[in-house]
């Protein structure tokens, strides 16, 4: 039976224009119609609405909605932290069969749907602060057949006993991994299995983790300035136990 996304309890933040009235597109159907349906080259397996251009995407979505200021729409590309973190689980299904599943900053969805294929408990839970990318991984789930709950909030400190926590691609500048680390660390400590993918960001904390894979993800050069991009994929490891080398 094919499942759908779900959009759990909390609210997703309606879109504003600059003097605060709400867009009279909904993001559904502007998402359905700048994209196209495809599969990334790294993930046959999966199809996600993607942009063909990123630069052509940010101007429609300023003009078009009259949204200046909105944030870009990362959910509209398959980046390569969160392709090369999809591949291992696809890889390695056995890191979430079973298990209940939190893809952090989820972005297209990609990450979470590679978990829900992968065989982990369903719903997977899929957060991102983007109301966007909350529509835009919903749609790719639907596309996919399985089922995620995802919700646009900020969850960084909170602790919901996930067995897994993945993250794709979050080391992307200093304040956001001083944020991050932290709780991704405690969550390790307290047995979580917490798996992030980096495609080589400044400021991957990389003597904190430990290396479990590594993968050439072909990209786009307007958005990574690459056509292939290495990606690693790390377990984070509780500052306790990397001092006993567990």
């Amino acid at each position: 039976m094919t499942r759908s996304a779900r959009w759990a309890d909390c609210p997703i933040l309606p879109a504003l224009r600059r003097d605060q009235t709400p867009v009279k597109t909904p993001p559904a159907d502007f998402i359905r119609a700048n994209t196209a349906i495809a599969a990334p080259v790294h993930l046959p397996e999966i199809r996600l609405h993607l942009a063909d251009e990123a630069l052509s995407l940010w101007h429609k979505t300023e003009n078009e909605l009259g949204l200046l200021g909105l944030p870009p729409p990362f959910w509209a590309f398959a980046w390569a932290g969160g392709q090369g973190l999809a591949r291992h689980i696809l890889d390695f299904p056995e890191l979430v069969k079973g298990r209940s599943v939190l893809d952090f900053g989820t972005g297209s969805g990609v990450v979470a749907i590679a978990a829900a294929l992968a065989g982990a408990r369903q719903p997977v839970g899929a957060i991102d602060v983007d109301p966007w990318s909350v529509v835009a991984a919903g749609l790719n789930a639907r596309l996919n057949g399985v089922d995620i709950d995802v919700c646009a909030r900020d969850i960084i400190g909170h602790d919901e006993g996930w067995d897994v926590v993945l993250a794709g691609d979050v080391f992307y500048d200093k304040a956001m991994t001083d944020r991050v680390l932290p709780w991704l660390e405690a969550l390790a400590g307290r047995g979580a299995q917490v798996i992030v993918g980096d495609p080589g960001r400044s400021y991957c904390p990389r003597d904190r983790l430990r290396l479990e894979a590594t993968y050439c993800v072909p990209v786009t050069r307007a958005l990574e300035d690459a056509d292939v991009k290495t990606t690693s994929v790390w377990r984070v490891i509780a500052p306790e136990q990397l001092c006993r080398g567990v």
